[in-house]
């Protein structure tokens, strides 16, 4: 597959060799989020139609979705709608080539205060997807964003601290982070309706034979998410900072998870489309990998080095199902296809602090324009 350099320097995929002649566009629900637009992007980009399907709920991705227009016009089919109407999933995947299925309910919390709208957007919601493949005579490739919470709080994994940040005390957690062989756990509504929709993808590629792949995501940031959005901690945190306003941590800081910059992601997403014949059935943890790992703290560090000041920070008591110490063993999807991250989390820190400057998605000192935290936005995933 042939690379192509952003306008960093530094090198993606393009979608032009994998595709080779299938011009039929690619569907992408939640393709107005932070994810979804880089994936449409890197698609139009390379000439290739995307159907961005979106119920515009999320803060933001209004935006997202106006630069989209803007940067491809004609090229992106817009449709506004949401996954729990099984009859225009049934005509959306109609003639599309891949599915990128990334709509969901994405907070603990607010799965915590309706747990039922949770399971209908996130597993119902799955389900209508699948069934509307199913019924194709010839099913495209899926690929299902699912998260690490459906491991659990981890409270079984014996943690130590060890300069200023929490360890695990098992030498291969530490050396490579938690691999797919971890049991399944699921914690809070959230961790209940994502795992149980993967866990249907699974079944649903073994049993009526589509090609889909499950992956259990970390900590995703970059270019296009805005830092109100839940699980979006990395750019929450740079947009309070840049906008001088205190942030709030809960826990004491010292948690830690592996970062992926959004690139990276939509490299691995295309590596597993061009090699969906054998994975297909199959889950991988993705993320930034033992190499890209951070705590809150050291990120408050380095938004100081970037920011030229430390903001403020206000501690909260720890929110439930809360990870001390989360980082993915990427090692199988890595052997399987060949792929690694290769943004660091200084320079992808570095590149999404920019880019929330120059775009004007946060402007410096317009208070106004950014609210008080969340409990999920102030959160790791």
């Amino acid at each position: 597959m042939r690379a192509t350099k952003d306008s960093n320097g530094f090198s993606h995929l393009s979608v032009e060799e994998m595709n080779g002649h299938d011009k039929r566009p690619v569907l992408i629900t939640g393709g107005a989020g932070f994810i979804g637009t880089n994936v449409a992007n890197r698609f139009l980009q390379s000439g290739h139609r995307v159907i961005v399907f979106d119920n515009l709920s999320r803060a933001g991705v209004e935006r997202n979705l106006a630069w989209l227009e803007r940067e491809y016009g004609g090229m992106v089919d817009v449709e506004i709608g949401d996954v729990r109407n099984a009859n225009a999933l049934m005509k959306l995947v109609r003639g599309v080539s891949k599915v990128f299925h990334f709509a969901a309910q994405v907070a603990v919390t607010t799965s915590l205060e309706n747990p039922t709208e949770d399971f209908e957007i996130n597993a119902r919601g799955t389900l209508n997807l699948l069934e509307a493949i199913r019924g194709l005579s010839s099913p495209p490739q899926l690929i299902y964003t699912s998260s690490n919470k459906v491991y659990g709080d981890l409270g079984d994994v014996t943690i130590t601290e060890q300069s200023g940040r929490y360890v695990p005390l098992d030498a291969q957690a530490r050396q490579h982070g938690f691999s797919e062989k971890r049991p399944l756990a699921f914690h809070s509504p959230y961790g209940c309706s994502k795992g149980s929709a993967g866990q249907y993808v699974l079944d649903y590629a073994r049993t009526f034979r589509i090609p889909a792949v499950v992956f259990h995501m970390s900590c995703i940031y970059g270019l296009h998410q805005f830092g109100n959005e839940d699980q979006g901690w990395v750019a929450h945190f740079l947009a309070r900072a840049i906008a001088e306003l205190p942030l709030t941590v809960y826990g004491d800081g010292k948690q830690v998870r592996d970062i992926l910059f959004g690139e990276d992601l939509v490299d691995a997403f295309l590596l597993a489309h061009q090699h969906m014949r054998r994975l297909a059935g199959q889950s991988f943890n993705i993320g930034g990998g033992p190499d890209n790992t951070i705590s809150l703290l050291e990120l408050i560090d380095l938004i100081e080095a970037l920011h030229g000041k430390k903001p403020d920070v206000e501690f909260a008591k720890w929110r439930l199902a809360d990870q001390q110490y989360y980082v993915s063993d990427i090692r199988k999807f890595g052997a399987a296809t060949g792929w690694s991250p290769s943004v660091t989390s200084g320079n992808g820190i570095r590149m999404l602090y920019e880019w929330l400057i120059e775009s004007g998605a946060v402007p410096r000192r317009q208070r106004e324009t950014i609210h008080r935290p969340t409990m999920a936005e102030a959160s790791v995933s």
